[in-house]
């Protein structure tokens, strides 16, 4: 007989998939959406905050620093996206098909996977800082020794990092956005109070409304991280606590289940975040190594890293309300096509589609405006890291509305476990096409007589296009297949 928190809890779970399944997806996208574009906004705000903080220490190579050890947040990143939406992909089709049981073995096998990874990571960056700095894209000295003093922070928060990725994906997917959303921005708030605090020393201007510090760490680069260090902690901590809800999936070690088919599942529903934050990694890497191919001169290598630096971290705050978009999709299409409702699951994508595409456009184009102070704030210190700025950051404006169709693509077909085509175009843009195009175009450019740095500049929006012409038969083949699907029950 079940008592009476079973039998609450089981309620729980049943009014949720009812939620899920019959709730117009309009209204469930949208209620779901908007914690996780909170979330997301504010983690990429944060991230700049740092390179906003770091740029007041008028060094273009402690910004150039942070945008080298950006490969190995990747790096942290992909181990955890690839178990928490491995796992995360599996919870919300299982709750579709109404197996909990099955759900809570892969909860925990996913987040204990992902922990020991951090803690392995950890101790092999650590041994090999100064390696891993040259490996990411470090080329002066001064570069390569902010490198080291801001990663090793990183490398020791590596665990709680990849933890909370995965909790925060299983809240997700499990349709609990709100304490996915605490978490983040709980750790995003500490992280804000801890920058001035750590970075600076008493009487160094903070660059905000002509303040300075009244007092502080005064530890610089490493301050940064080690703010960022913190806050992953707080985050870890907020997040456990949101897991231990009565309606979500708990983890327990005792349901550690490191299977071949467990281990296959989370493959299968998260290699094309491992595959797409990997070759991210090797995107930014190879990016910084560009720049010390074709650049001459110490001063304008790190101003042009500076600037590359600062205009990726911008536009990955744009992007971050397209993927918190995005991440309330994602719950709704996992539950209807567990459950065979395809039509809801085209239906949702559509409508995704339809109202990103309208934002991305209108916020390219007040982008495109008031380029000059935005990236003044955070895009190195230099007239020339200024100038590279402005133009690179203009020029990715010109693409970011395709990117709707490419990042709503990619996140349908790793929940509906199309892995396959979900690696393909998770690793088309950063991967397919940017990698061979920034290492080849300033090469072809300069054979022109045009300046190596315009093809720097430019690879971006050229591999956004590529990016594009793949995703647009992949995803249209899926779609069309599960048009077949309801047309065939239907029959």
């Amino acid at each position: 007989m079940q008592n009476k928190g079973t039998a609450g809890s089981e309620q729980a779970k049943e009014a949720k998939f009812l939620r899920m399944t019959t709730q117009p997806v309009e209204r469930l996208i949208l209620k779901l959406a908007l914690p996780t574009i909170i979330s997301m906004l504010v983690t990429s705000f944060y991230n700049l905050a740092d390179t906003f903080f770091i740029r007041q220490l008028n060094s273009d190579s402690m910004v150039a620093a942070v945008g080298v050890v950006l490969p190995l947040m990747n790096i942290i990143q992909a181990i955890g996206f690839y178990h928490g939406h491995g796992s995360g992909n599996y919870i919300s089709r299982a709750f579709g098909r109404r197996d909990l049981g099955d759900a809570e073995k892969m909860a925990a096998t996913g987040f204990y996977l992902a922990f020991f990874f951090g803690i392995l990571l950890a101790v092999v960056g650590l041994s090999l800082r100064r390696s891993f700095a040259q490996i990411l894209g470090a080329k002066t000295e001064e570069t390569i020794e902010n490198s080291i003093r801001y990663m090793q922070y990183i490398l020791l928060a590596a665990p709680l990092m990849m933890g909370s990725i995965v909790m925060n994906n299983q809240l997700r997917f499990q349709g609990n956005a709100f304490f996915s959303m605490l978490g983040l921005t709980s750790g995003a708030i500490m992280n804000l109070i801890l920058d001035p605090i750590l970075i600076f020393s008493a009487g160094q201007s903070i660059g905000v409304f002509g303040l300075r510090a009244s007092f502080g760490a005064g530890m610089g680069v490493a301050g940064a991280a080690l703010a960022t260090a913190l806050s992953q902690g707080l985050s870890f901590t907020v997040l456990a606590i949101g897991l231990s809800r009565s309606d979500n999936i708990k983890i327990r070690i005792r349901n550690f289940c490191p299977t071949p088919e467990y281990l296959r599942k989370i493959m299968q529903g998260g290699l094309p975040s491992l595959a797409r934050q990997g070759i991210a990694s090797i995107a930014t890497a190879s990016l910084n190594h560009s720049v010390g191919m074709y650049l001459a001169g110490t001063g304008l290598i790190d101003a042009a890293q500076a600037a590359m630096t600062g205009v990726n971290r911008i536009m990955m705050l744009l992007a971050s309300v397209l993927i918190g978009f995005g991440q309330g999709f994602q719950p709704v299409c996992g539950f209807n096509y567990g459950a065979g409702y395809y039509h809801r699951v085209r239906q949702a994508f559509r409508f995704c589609l339809k109202v990103a595409f309208v934002v991305l456009i209108v916020l390219a184009v007040l982008g495109f405006v008031f380029a000059a102070p935005v990236t003044n704030l955070i895009a190195g210190t230099s007239a020339e890291a200024a100038e590279i700025a402005v133009f690179a950051f203009r020029a990715q404006l010109v693409t970011i509305p395709l990117h709707a169709w490419i990042v709503l693509c990619n996140m349908m077909l790793q929940n509906i476990g199309a892995t396959a085509k979900a690696t393909i175009l998770a690793i088309s843009r950063q991967g397919i096409a940017f990698i061979p195009v920034i290492l080849l175009l300033p090469m072809l450019l300069q054979l022109f007589g045009a300046p190596p740095l315009l093809g720097i500049e430019t690879a971006q929006p050229v591999a956004d296009v590529i990016s594009f012409l793949i995703a647009i038969p992949i995803g249209l083949s899926e779609l069309r297949k599960m048009d077949g699907k309801e047309k065939g029950e239907k029959a």
